[in-house]
């Protein structure tokens, strides 16, 4: 697989060179390895660069290289191809074992792909990486007293196989806790767990779609949706977002055919957008008129910290076409791996098998553990802690950031989120900046690494997970980067 050029690095920090060879070994072992087959035309330099969080420059560095080894073959106008001539391709020099990406199925080769398409970060949790919550204050000690509350006779019906749904006391506390928090009316039986939001967008995608159906995405977006649905052969269209949310309209005017809209509409990832009601009562009606789904990733909509939160998309009239998905991931710690979406009657028994196909169920102890959690009041007062906690934080980094940079980032409070956006002005290159920043210690995101068509460019802030020592130390690390004229003429 190839991995992203930013990945972990040693006490040695990357040069630029480092980079683009990186770039090159891991489109070469791609190649090898049989990902990218003879004769497959290779994705454009200036998307790679994007997918991968790299200056175009390293790309066709590491593409021009390739081709001067025999392993890509450029065509005028047309692209750089894999050279048709390496069907014996042995073992690469770097002691790898033989290729066996030739022997995937069709369906097998697109999700060997989507590495394209998405590269999950394994890159520790540092200031500004987003989408890292607290867990330095997670209560772990009451979970552990819960579990062990636990009497012989239930742990030994935990280790069980179990329905592949979830554990029944768990469906009914999320039920339960959607009505109180999210305003969603909703029976247990209709609750399916899953291994957090992506597996839930996993099985929409398997189980509602086939290969070559049109699927509405926003741009920008979370990229392991459209890779998800991507590996299961459908078609990805991007969708701008404006200051309501998805332009629904401009959506259903150039695909009309499309059979599912993915949208994040009380915190939009990444820019933070809230949808607005005339925009979510459009896509209700493009819904309902087309027969197709909406699937609403309810991402941080917990984490509103205003007097009033705004409900979910599919707790209004006429959301029937309305698929919920949520996750524990934030709420909680990514490391619980425990989510759910939320169905029609009619679809959970084959969501339930879908699942059971592949994994059979959640881990039974965490699934009653955390039924417990919610049922006792643990989750809301955790909860109340980070509503409190987080904007806090997301204050810290703005003045931090403001003072560092004497003015140069001057960020806008939300109140959503874990994260924040500095938006650069139309055209302006994004990823110079992360770079240098990942060789000074610093995860700072692109905008530009969640488009697919959208021009829009800016600099992604994440707070939620790092104390006030923490990021006040990077906004100072930062700040010395921009004064150096690093960022001179990237802002």
């Amino acid at each position: 697989m190839i991995q992203r050029a930013n990945a972990p690095q040693t006490a040695a920090q990357p040069r630029a060179e480092t980079v683009r060879q990186r770039v090159y070994l891991d489109l070469r072992r791609a190649i090898e390895q049989g990902t990218f087959k003879p004769g497959t035309r290779l994705p454009a330099s200036r998307e790679q660069a994007r997918t991968l969080g790299v200056s175009r420059n390293s790309v066709l560095w590491a593409l021009e290289r390739l081709q001067s080894e025999g392993y890509v073959q450029a065509r005028v106008g047309d692209g750089s191809y894999v050279a048709e001539d390496l069907g014996a391709l042995g073992a690469p020099s770097t002691g790898l074992r033989p290729a066996v990406g030739g022997d995937l199925s069709q369906r097998g080769q697109r999700m060997a792909d989507t590495v394209l398409r998405w590269n999950p970060s394994l890159q520790a949790a540092l200031p500004f990486r987003i989408g890292a919550p607290e867990v330095a204050t997670f209560p772990f000690a009451l979970w552990d007293r819960l579990a062990r509350q636990a009497s012989t006779a239930q742990r030994m019906a935990q280790a069980q196989y179990l329905d592949p749904a979830g554990a029944p006391a768990l469906r009914e506390a999320v039920a339960q806790w959607l009505w109180v928090s999210r305003g969603i009316r909703c029976e247990a039986a209709q609750v399916v767990v899953c291994s957090g939001s992506q597996q839930a967008i996993d099985l929409i995608g398997r189980l509602l779609l086939d290969v070559g159906d049109e699927a509405l995405v926003e741009d920008p977006g979370y990229p392991g949706i459209r890779a998800s649905l991507g590996g299961h052969g459908v078609t990805v269209r991007p969708v701008p977002v404006d200051a309501e949310g998805l332009v629904i309209d401009q959506a259903a005017a150039h695909w009309p055919a499309a059979r599912l809209a993915v949208v994040t509409p009380t915190s939009q990832f990444p820019t933070g957008v809230r949808m607005s009601l005339k925009r979510r009562l459009a896509l209700l009606d493009w819904a309902n008129a087309q027969r197709a789904w909406v699937v609403e990733d309810d991402y941080d909509g917990e984490f509103q910290y205003g007097t009033h939160r705004l409900p979910a998309l599919c707790s209004l009239p006429h959301a029937e076409r309305v698929l919920y998905v949520g996750t524990f991931s934030k709420t909680l710690h990514p490391g619980l791996r425990l989510g759910f979406v939320v169905l029609p009657h009619a679809l959970a028994g084959a969501f339930a098998m879908a699942r059971a196909l592949s994994d059979r169920h959640a881990p039974g102890d965490a699934q009653e553990v955390l039924a417990r959690f919610i049922t006792e009041g643990h989750l809301l007062r955790h909860l109340r802690r980070m509503r409190e906690l987080y904007p806090q934080r997301q204050r810290v980094l703005i003045d931090a950031l403001a003072q560092a940079s004497a003015g140069r980032l001057q960020l806008q409070p939300s109140a959503q989120g874990l994260h924040l956006l500095h938006e650069l002005p139309e055209g302006q290159n994004d990823q110079a900046l992360p770079l240098r920043a990942q060789a000074a210690g610093i995860l700072l995101a692109p905008l530009s690494r969640y488009t697919i068509a959208s021009p829009r460019r800016g600099w992604l802030f994440g707070y939620a997970g790092y104390d006030t020592a923490a990021l006040r130390a990077a906004a100072e690390k930062l700040g010395q980067l921009l004064h150096i004229g690093i960022g001179d003429s990237h802002h």
